[in-house]
């Protein structure tokens, strides 16, 4: 086993007792991710390396901002970083792989698209993706490491657009109220007109509203939504999905 699969094997848990700070001579970077939760639409990661001469005031938990405020940070971030990298795993691959694996893909993806190697990788919540590189979980990093906070924000925000643009093409189902989370208004938009391509097939309420098994339902099988210009969708293709560090597959 390498120094740095030990690392990510080994990462630390801790609960956040301060606002922490970067080892000295370590390019650290943060990394989050948005809509593992949600009912359709890709998980989003990104991953951030801070600059200390460019310090960006405000950062936080991105669900504890407003959203124009998220807006202008991510355009703060976006000009002052040192580096950052903007990432996701597609609806086909959270079906393929589930949403814990697929999120962990969409955190690689962001680390290797960074224009520069980070020492250390720090990740939101209890666990860490495989990396080239020392990482460490941090539960609640969104809140107190700074470069975490940035990503989380950066995420947040990638997300919610593309969700904007779905609503604009699926507008039945309130996407740009409830950025596809399973809300009282998506239920029963899913109950009346089933689910569109960017459902996740793999969740309970998405299997109910195809009639699939999924305990009682009563239901038949639903007619699945298409968009209004195939097109302009890139997610739905053959997926063969690979760890970007070693080419293996999942």
């Amino acid at each position: 086993m390498t120094s740095a699969s030990t690392s990510t094997a080994q990462a630390r848990r801790q609960p956040p007792a301060r606002r922490w700070t970067d080892p000295p001579d370590t390019l650290c970077c943060g990394v989050d991710e948005a809509g593992r939760g949600p009912l359709a639409g890709p998980v989003v990661a990104a991953a951030v390396i801070l600059d200390p001469a460019r310090p960006i005031a405000g950062l936080d938990d991105s669900k504890a901002l407003t959203a124009r405020r998220r807006e202008a940070l991510f355009d703060e971030i976006v000009a002052n970083a040192l580096a950052f990298s903007i990432a996701e795993a597609t609806v086909a691959e959270i079906d393929t792989l589930n949403i814990l694996h697929a999120t962990m893909l969409a955190m690689q993806r962001a680390v290797a698209g960074l224009s520069m190697a980070p020492g250390l990788v720090r990740v939101d919540g209890n666990r860490c993706p495989t990396l080239p590189c020392a990482s460490e979980a941090v539960i609640g990093g969104d809140a107190c490491v700074p470069a975490i906070s940035a990503a989380s924000i950066l995420a947040k925000v990638s997300r919610d657009r593309q969700l904007l643009a779905l609503d604009a093409a699926f507008p039945v189902y309130g996407f740009g109220q409830h950025a596809g989370y399973g809300t009282a208004q998506h239920l029963a938009a899913l109950d009346r007109h089933g689910p569109c391509i960017h459902h996740r097939r793999s969740f309970a309420p998405v299997r109910r509203a195809l009639g699939e098994p999924c305990g009682p339902t009563g239901r038949g099988p639903r007619r699945v939504q298409t968009p209004l210009d195939p097109a302009w969708f890139e997610t739905m293709h053959d997926v063969v999905p690979r760890d970007p560090f070693s080419g293996k597959l999942f």
